[in-house]
């Protein structure tokens, strides 16, 4: 259990936050190799990892790594399912999904983006580490004027306070001082309610908006509907999202434009994967929320990702922990070379940010 601190304190319209926490799985196999997985949240790791280490690994002791669907079916089905289809049970097996993952990639010898197709081996990436709620509006665009100098043209911003017209008036003091070619985006984690939503549309989308992220609850399908086939704007939802099912019932009533899948919320890449084909074969964006800081899912996107938007989520929390940590510059991922998912923990980060009165007690030991 790792517990990096953020660089500065940070809010939403839900959270205030001053670390992020980042439990991690390792599964060593018969022939010696070790996979990694991982998750990023910030509360409930201690259900996370009782998960896995009271339901799942029981079941993967001597299980062949190389049938990953078999084991993903095993996972789905198990006692876990009874107690949870989302949530906590899938991030648990998302974990173990991503350390299975990349167990094939490097037994494959290869980066998994090669191994699912490689398709990008550079990714645009939009920024969304400089637009939160405990900002002044000064602070708001001296942090979004300093990624833009910094080579950005897709940046985000966060809204969803007490009052419509402060939001309102925080994104269009945003909108004028940045330049017209920046592309922004605004994100209300879910705060408002559908008569918001329908009022904020149009002077969002007179503002030039390049997308409404979770407007509404995320259970709310209709709701959604409802915004997305005004045509004011394209809804952006994903990160609250955490099944392949739910995600057909929100591209079957025209719910959402930009599917913002998660690999770390899903049960992991085998079901990340399902969900991406089938959003881009609804003609869907699929741009990630990066609840993994970008680790796996550049592998994703730059194997399978679509033509258009070939991107994903800056977002830069707890890099230090990685021993290859992504690579950005000017807004543009290159793509790594080394064989696996890119999760592996170097020694340092334990050594500095583990949570030793927490460890979990791995399954056997």
């Amino acid at each position: 259990m790792l517990r990096p601190p953020l660089r500065r304190p940070l809010s939403d319209s839900i959270y205030d936050r001053t670390h992020w926490v980042v439990p991690v799985v390792e599964i060593t196999t018969a022939d010696g190799l070790v996979g990694t997985g991982y998750s990023g949240l910030w509360t409930g790791e201690d259900l996370v990892v009782r998960a896995i280490v009271e339901y799942l690994a029981p079941r993967l002791r001597g299980a062949d790594a190389a049938l990953i669907g078999a084991i993903w079916q095993d996972a789905y089905w198990s006692p876990l399912h009874w107690v949870g289809r989302a949530g906590v049970a899938h991030m648990a097996q998302a974990m173990v999904d991503i350390a299975l993952w990349d167990l094939a990639a490097q037994r494959a010898g290869m980066p998994l983006w090669q191994l699912l197709g490689g398709r990008h081996p550079v990714l645009e990436t939009y920024n969304t580490d400089g637009g939160w709620l405990n900002f002044t509006v000064d602070e708001l665009i001296d942090d979004m004027q300093g990624m833009v100098e910094a080579g950005w043209t897709k940046v985000k911003m966060k809204v969803g306070g007490p009052s419509l017209r402060t939001d309102l008036a925080r994104v269009a003091a945003v909108r004028e001082a940045l330049p017209a070619d920046v592309e922004l985006m605004v994100d209300v984690n879910q705060r408002w309610d559908r008569v918001t939503a329908l009022r904020a549309l149009r002077p969002l989308a007179d503002l030039g908006i390049g997308w409404l992220e979770e407007p509404l609850h995320p259970d709310d399908v209709l709701g959604h509907a409802r915004l997305a086939q005004t045509g004011a704007l394209p809804i952006a939802l994903g990160e609250s999202v955490y099944s392949a099912e739910s995600f057909a019932t929100f591209l079957d009533a025209g719910a959402v434009d930009v599917v913002q899948v998660d690999v770390t919320r899903v049960a992991g890449i085998t079901e990340w994967l399902r969900v991406a084909h089938a959003a881009q074969e609804a003609s869907r964006w699929v741009v990630p929320h990066a609840g993994d800081m970008m680790q796996v899912h550049q592998h994703l996107i730059g194997g399978v990702g679509a033509g258009r938007e070939a991107m994903v989520e800056y977002l830069p929390w707890g890099l230090e922990l990685f021993a290859e940590p992504v690579h950005v510059d000017r807004g543009r991922l290159r793509l790594p070379l080394t064989p696996g998912a890119s999760t592996r923990i170097s020694a340092e980060a334990r050594e500095r940010f583990e949570d030793r009165e927490n460890r979990p007690t791995p399954h056997g030991d």
